[in-house]
């Protein structure tokens, strides 16, 4: 904001990362899951089918997290004022 932009470009910025690093740990988690489905797979010879559904409710869901604990802090961010959010104390 000190440099013009607006409160909404960075509400914008703010969630945009909240929901990019959630969808990022969601798809390491997908991956972990895969992975340690397969070990199963291999290792104890047991049958480990991951339906697609699954891989599409843990996507979504690691994006409304994202996006749900993301808003405050963007909000309250695009509510300071630039000279006291770089004012040090």
């Amino acid at each position: 904001m000190a440099v013009g932009a607006k409160g909404y470009d960075v509400l914008l910025q703010f969630l945009v990362e909240a929901v990019l690093l959630s969808l990022v740990g969601g798809g390491l988690g997908i991956v972990v899951g895969f992975g340690t489905a397969e070990f199963v797979k291999w290792y104890q010879d047991w049958p480990a089918i991951v339906p697609m559904g699954a891989v599409v409710i843990a996507v979504g869901f690691a994006a409304l997290v994202g996006i749900f604990f993301g808003f405050y802090p963007a909000q309250k961010a695009a509510g300071l004022d630039p000279i006291d959010a770089l004012r040090f104390e």
